[in-house]
């Protein structure tokens, strides 16, 4: 028994010497998404231009972009994606980018009448017809039961 106990403890004590030599060294991870795909995303993003970071058509490609950057160092460095280090990562980005944007990206507002109108209005006319019909034919005697 002692034997069998010696070697389950030897066999963990192995995997967890193997599990620190291939586990992911987040530090440096995090140092390489700072200094690769951030410096390039800060550099695209300069020139769509700060008006226009609102605008997710501009910015979709450089997002893409730079989540493409954070997948591909995970992969080469044997890192889980996405993991603590990436969502810190894309909470400073968002942040500093999209802070003041809206969830829509463009600023809110009511839309033209000419697209509420119809809304508003069929409803309401079905409404009446509907009331007219129903004082009509509650008028007429013949035929109800």
């Amino acid at each position: 028994m002692a034997s069998c106990t010696g070697r389950v403890l030897a066999t963990l004590l192995l995997a967890h010497q193997l599990n620190l030599l291939t586990a992911c060294n987040e530090a440096y991870y995090s140092y390489l998404i700072k200094h690769i795909c951030l410096e390039a995303y800060r550099f695209q993003m300069t020139d769509v231009g700060q008006k226009l970071w609102c605008d997710w058509g501009e910015t979709l490609s450089s997002y893409g972009d730079l989540t493409n950057c954070t997948i591909l160092i995970a992969n080469k460095m044997d890192c889980f994606w996405p993991n603590q280090v990436v969502d810190q990562f894309f909470l400073t980005i968002h942040k500093e980018y999209f802070e003041n944007c809206s969830v829509s990206g463009r600023a809110l507002g009511d839309p033209p009448n000419n697209i509420v109108g119809p809304f508003i209005a069929i409803p309401v006319m079905i409404t009446l017809f509907v009331t007219a019909l129903v004082v009509w034919r509650s008028k007429r005697n013949e035929g109800i039961i």
